[in-house]
């Protein structure tokens, strides 16, 4: 790789035109991680085109989704300039652009309309009004709640809220007859491995054997407490 190793990374986006925005006038070699999906499988058969078009190649860096997130992010906190372009998601694309990790995608061509991307969408791919990555593909997700319980609570949602509120909300609306998808440190803790005929006395039930995280598809440790990123799938 002979690009800056500061090079950005692009959540789950157009790749190629924010590597040939980046690149130099000569010919680069561009390493892309990105995730194993239909659609990264389709954007990689435009790397003929797009290398016949600019003189840049490209090498492809396919990984499953948790693999991803923990190789890139490794990669990019350490400053191992192992990528040049990642596939990364809304969740990290300002913090990482607040941290200095990402080139502000502030000089792209005159062909490609900034303005078309959905306003909440480039909100989010946004730091301080600066853009950080270009969208491949978006998704979009909901809140589900019980009425009852929020009315139970003496709150109401408001038409747009904050993560912030949800939190509250979800400690207000949370009792010991609540079921979540959570770790029980009243049970679990302290952790630790047990062999046959090991005695259970003050140790919890967790052997930690990591199989919580190994079959999470988000790669997300809920021993550490629920995160964003739980799908609330129940596999751990």
């Amino acid at each position: 790789m002979s690009l800056n190793r500061a090079l950005g990374a692009a959540a789950v986006v157009s790749l190629l035109s924010a590597g040939a925005a980046m690149a130099a006038s000569h010919a680069q070699t561009l390493t892309i991680a990105t995730v194993n999906n239909g659609d990264m499988i389709r954007m990689q058969g435009l790397t003929d085109d797009f290398t016949a078009k600019t003189g840049h190649k490209v090498e492809w860096v396919t990984l499953e989704e948790n693999v991803l997130r923990q190789r890139v992010t490794t990669d990019i906190t350490t400053k191992g300039g192992a990528f040049d372009i990642m596939t990364i998601g809304m969740y990290e694309t300002p913090i990482w652009g607040a941290n200095g990790w990402l080139v502000p995608l502030d000089d792209l061509s005159a062909e490609y309309n900034v303005d078309d991307i959905l306003p909440a969408m480039r909100g989010g791919l946004s730091h301080d009004g600066t853009l950080y990555a270009s969208p491949f593909y978006g998704e979009s997700s909901m809140i589900m709640y019980r009425t009852d319980l929020m009315a139970k609570a003496g709150l109401e949602m408001p038409a747009a809220p904050t993560w912030e509120f949800i939190r509250d909300a979800a400690a207000a609306m949370t009792d010991r007859e609540a079921l979540n998808v959570t770790y029980r440190v009243d049970r679990g803790e302290p952790r630790g491995p047990h062999k046959k005929g090991q005695s259970w006395d003050g140790r919890g039930d967790c052997i930690a054997c990591r199989q919580c995280v190994a079959v999470c598809p988000m790669g997300i440790d809920i021993r550490d407490g629920l995160q964003m990123e739980c799908i609330n799938c129940t596999q751990c």
